[in-house]
């Protein structure tokens, strides 16, 4: 992803890179722990996840949902997150055992500003009469038509994007609950995979995730960019691994 991404980062924020090596070293720490399952690899696997979600939290959570106190203003913000991050990090070695349901916790986070956004996308054409009428009136070719134009098609990618993950992350949190609650049924019927299977969804859920929030971003901090979903290794397959890619401004729809 950050090959097929790169010329978006290059024109968002370079630290995007920092957020894909701690995806990569989450996955590295994930392995570990689970081929020893030792104390160590736990706290390195959740750990690790812990930082990879304060990193997507600082560059990508729009500025309209940061605490009121302050304002709209980033770097505030980010040292909020760092500061929080390094609390959690050391309350983590007290009790291990509720770690991985604060992780979710924080997914439940993700998961209600995802729904906002999305009911922002099913109400802007019926809230606004100038956001919709005149789209077939106004020529792509033209300033404002190149923005609505990439408007309307980044609307329609995100939605469908929300759409999938959302599926796909209830699939993942029912299988981790499922494992949690009832392990000892799973065992007696001879089906010890539930965990296997959380694990192969969330990692379908995390990328789906970066790209959504990037997009979300990209409506706040990029409105004048035409920002298309790409899906490798091509867009016509029915699975494939999404990504953001810079497209021409003066294309039409």
């Amino acid at each position: 992803m950050t090959f097929l991404m790169h010329p978006y980062i290059q024109k968002r924020s370079r630290y995007i890179y920092v957020l894909f090596i701690l995806f990569t070293i989450t996955g590295l720490f994930s392995m570990y722990f689970h081929m020893t399952l030792s104390f160590l690899g736990q706290m390195l696997d959740e750990i690790a996840i812990l930082w990879l979600l304060a990193s997507g939290y600082s560059i990508w959570l729009p500025c309209c949902y940061f605490p009121t106190f302050l304002g709209q203003n980033r770097s505030w913000y980010i040292s909020l997150i760092v500061t929080i991050t390094l609390v959690s990090t050391c309350l983590s070695f007290l009790k291990p055992t509720i770690n991985a349901y604060a992780l979710n916790t924080i997914g439940l986070h993700i998961v209600y500003i995802v729904v906002q956004e999305y009911k922002k996308l099913r109400g802007s054409c019926k809230n606004s009469t100038e956001s919709c009428v005149p789209f077939t009136q106004i020529l792509p070719t033209s300033p404002r038509g190149s923005i609505l134009c990439n408007y309307m098609t980044k609307n329609k990618e995100l939605r469908h994007l929300i759409e999938v993950s959302t599926v796909i992350w209830a699939l993942a949190i029912t299988s981790w609950i499922s494992d949690r609650l009832f392990c000892s049924f799973w065992q007696w019927i001879n089906f010890p995979y539930l965990h296997g299977i959380w694990h192969v969804l969330i990692s379908f859920t995390f990328p789906y995730g970066m790209v959504i929030l990037a997009l979300v971003d990209s409506t706040y901090e990029m409105p004048d960019q035409t920002i298309k979903v790409r899906y490798w290794p091509r867009d016509t397959w029915p699975v494939g691994l999404p990504y953001v890619e810079l497209g021409d401004d003066h294309k039409s729809c």
